[in-house]
């Protein structure tokens, strides 16, 4: 009996019945083949064969308390007892709401929804209504969702695909776009801000929002160097452009502000996901009062039929407090970062190029010959077949990883578990050739 059989005997049932056996592209390319799991508790998740893998995936990032907290799961049970869906309003909505407008430095007014790409797509419009202004100023390799407008520069098969430093070309991450879906944005490489400031002095009056992520989560974890946010900040205030953070990834897991807070530069507009409600779907979008009036007055259409939800609310309320009253983040940070000392360590012992960068609660791993990834372009250096190898190599071992480089630490995850994932990967590290 192999190790993986049944999950393979399932999946190649489920591409009898779903597009390519998943129903998200990105749990195609978990090794040998997409598993199939049945339970999962703390830190540690059970496939349908029975393997039991310490767990650094979180669900791609939701799962900041570990899978199945206790209060999550008692908040959620009691709340769909009440109900799930009022299409009205309920107590459970306004207090999260109220709770929300506290943590969140620009939250001045909010709108819930279900996930990031809406709430995404959301705050484009809204920008677009109060500036009067047709266009968003985006940045390589930058992650805003998979709806049209945003589904470009995303990835690239090779740095000449990206054109020019200065003018790049904007990729299509997909087939089945529109016509001149490009023209709606500009695209600039991240974290040069003279050239930020440069194309706004000529092309500001078409610019109704720069939207970006805090931290270049999806594409290296690459943190912003010292000054390039609060420029932005500046850039928005001179041209009454609306600033826009992409906090999915980094909400509540950089601190309960998201990394506005923790770097100390407020956007006009903010939409925060994943790590919010422990894996239920919800995302927020929250801004000051001058651009969400827009919604509030019914100028900006924003809806949605399974929005608020009252599980979803009630999970997001069980998170919130859990991360307010067990102090969860200075662990997060103490984890994450002995974390990714111990890879560097024995990355070097082993004479492998891999290179760690991010914050600690969450950070990438990639071979690459460079000692620093700083923008896009650069993480085109990595060497993804390697990584792969490694993935593989330590999901035989028991240790499941995300395939792009992004490790995610959670509340569940222990020294002892820290310390087995440091020793796997120099097991794994000395095989690669």
């Amino acid at each position: 009996m192999g190790r993986y059989d049944k999950s393979k005997e399932l999946y190649d049932r489920a591409c009898r019945v779903l597009a390519g056996g998943v129903s998200s592209e990105f749990r195609k390319y978990g090794p040998p083949h997409p598993l199939f799991y049945q339970r999962a508790a703390g830190s540690r998740i059970v496939d349908v064969d029975g393997n039991e893998s310490l767990d650094f995936t979180l669900s791609q990032g939701p799962l900041i308390l570990g899978h199945s907290h206790p209060r999550v799961l008692a908040e959620v049970a009691q709340a769909s007892q009440e109900g799930q869906l009022f299409a009205g309003q309920h107590l459970r909505e306004l207090g999260l709401a109220e709770k929300l407008q506290r943590l969140i430095p620009c939250a001045e007014l909010l709108r819930f929804s279900l996930s990031g790409s809406e709430a995404d797509h959301a705050a484009l419009r809204v920008a677009r209504a109060v500036t009067g202004r047709p266009k968003f100023l985006r940045f390589e390799g930058h992650y805003h969702g998979w709806l049209d407008n945003v589904s470009l520069a995303i990835s690239a098969p090779n740095p000449a695909a990206l054109g020019s430093y200065e003018h790049p070309t904007p990729v299509r991450w997909t087939a089945g776009l529109p016509d001149h879906i490009e023209d709606q944005s500009l695209v600039l490489p991240w974290n040069n801000l003279e050239l930020v400031e440069q194309t706004l002095a000529s092309r500001h009056t078409e610019i109704a929002a720069i939207i970006t992520e805090p931290v270049m989560c999806n594409n290296g974890c690459l943190e912003p160097v010292p000054g390039f946010l609060a420029g932005l900040r500046a850039a928005c205030d001179r041209y009454g452009i609306a600033l826009i953070f992409d906090e999915v990834i980094t909400g509540f897991r950089l601190g309960l502000g998201g990394a506005q807070q923790y770097y100390g530069v407020i956007p006009d507009l903010a939409v925060f996901g994943k790590a919010m409600a422990s894996g239920y779907p919800i995302s927020v979008l929250a801004g000051k009062r001058q651009y969400m009036d827009k919604i509030a007055d019914g100028t900006v259409i924003h809806a949605g039929t399974m929005n608020s939800g009252n599980p979803c609310i009630a999970a997001a309320q069980a998170t919130l407090a859990v991360l307010e009253t067990e102090a969860v983040h200075p662990r997060l940070f103490i984890y994450g970062q002995k974390l990714m000392q111990g890879l560097r360590q024995v990355s070097i012992e082993a004479g492998q190029p891999l290179l760690i960068q991010g914050p600690g609660p969450m950070f990438h791993a990639g071979f690459t010959p460079l000692e620093q990834v700083r923008d896009f372009r650069d993480t085109l250096s990595y060497d993804k077949p390697r990584y792969a190898k490694f993935v593989a190599g330590m999901q035989e071992r028991g240790i499941r990883l995300i395939g792009r480089g992004l490790w995610y630490i959670s509340a569940a995850h222990t020294t002892a578990d820290i310390d087995q994932a440091i020793a796997t990967a120099a097991e794994v590290l000395r095989t690669l050739n």
